[in-house]
């Protein structure tokens, strides 16, 4: 169900943004299936972080558009922190921001 939550909203998205925009949002799905696939078995904890960052991803923060480059970036921080505390920081290499 996570899966088609994220593969739904690309779909959507890819009719809304364009160029690297578009591109982030692939990248952060791609993250966020393997992480759903790589938590299926294991802790809740650690399948309720995934949740968490789908809906994330999907809902956006409340108080900005869910299309808008803002709240793109704001779902990308929040998925990153999830793979890196997942121990799968790799999962978005090259990072989306950069530590400094």
């Amino acid at each position: 169900m996570l899966i088609r939550m994220v593969d739904h909203h690309v779909a959507e998205l890819g009719s809304v943004l364009t160029g690297s925009d578009l591109a982030l949002a692939e990248r952060l799905a791609g993250c966020l299936r393997q992480l759903v696939t790589l938590t299926a078995e294991a802790s809740a904890a650690d399948r309720a972080r995934v949740r968490v960052a789908v809906h994330r991803f999907v809902r956006g923060p409340r108080s900005r558009p869910l299309a808008s480059a803002r709240s793109l970036t704001a779902a990308a921080v929040f998925v990153e922190e999830t793979a890196r505390l997942l121990g799968r920081p790799d999962l978005l290499d090259p990072p989306v921001r950069r530590a400094g």
